[in-house]
């Protein structure tokens, strides 16, 4: 090899090249943690007050290390994601020395559970929260259907001046809705929305004209639904018959 002067020059070329990449390296990481490229100033944007000054203080003192070019971003995002209230994170570095970091808070919906919240896309998660909200019942990953059909039910429910408390679905897939006024309407697991809307439909002409406190109703019949009155107990048995045709007519083998 030392007797080919094209091959010397090569491997020459080749150290020069590897050296000044290095040294090039050893310069850029030097100046980007020089001082002047200190981060100054945090630009915070969020929907609401949950989010409170002491826990973004505690983040910034925490969390938030190095300059403009060495901040771990990955991990200040972490640590707002840990917030109770906090469902999404977007940070971005400012030139030249501002991070800016956008939150999205959860929107509480329903309780479930003991301790647990649903968020308005059906998700789950746990802060501390005193205001009345409905309660969904189910499995977790039950969470984002009901979320779904909450507003079906609410919409149809809101034509006879009522508004939904709990809605849950069962194991095997039953639905169950229960209103402000202690209505419990049991929807069973096919047809949901045509047997709600059917009863919404024949209401007025049928139990709602009873003028009694109804506290259950079954829908899962083909052509009517079927009710319980509390104060009739100890009464007489009154049969109270509904179906969406104008005339009610007795219900059939449940569906």
């Amino acid at each position: 090899m030392w007797d080919r002067p094209d091959m010397l020059n090569g491997l020459a070329n080749a150290l020069f090249a590897a050296a000044f990449l290095m040294a090039g390296y050893v310069a850029l990481h030097y100046a980007v943690r020089l001082p002047v490229f200190e981060l100054r100033e945090l630009r915070l944007t969020v929907a609401s007050e949950r989010v409170t000054p002491e826990q973004i203080e505690a983040i910034v003192r925490g969390e938030i290390e190095g300059n403009f070019f060495t901040v771990n971003l990955p991990r200040v995002r972490t640590a707002f994601e840990r917030l109770p209230w906090v469902r999404k994170v977007d940070l971005r570095r400012q030139w030249p020395d501002r991070l800016e970091v956008s939150l999205e808070e959860h929107v509480p919906l329903a309780r479930w559970g003991t301790e647990a919240l649903v968020n308005t896309h059906g998700e789950v998660f746990t802060a501390a929260y005193d205001g009345k909200l409905m309660h969904f019942v189910g499995a977790r990953e039950s969470m984002k259907e009901i979320t779904i059909q909450y507003e079906f039910f609410r919409r149809n429910l809101a034509a006879l001046g009522l508004e939904p408390v709990q809605i849950g679905v069962s194991p095997r897939r039953a639905w169950q809705v229960r209103a402000n006024n202690g209505l419990t309407i049991e929807l069973g697991r096919e047809n949901v929305e045509s047997r709600l809307e059917r009863f919404v439909g024949a209401y007025a002409r049928t139990i709602g004209a009873l003028q009694r406190r109804i506290n259950y109703v079954d829908l899962r019949y083909s052509n009517g639904f079927a009710v319980r009155i509390q104060e009739l107990r100890g009464e007489p048995r009154e049969n109270v018959r509904g179906t969406a045709a104008r005339s009610p007519v007795k219900p059939e083998k449940k569906g």
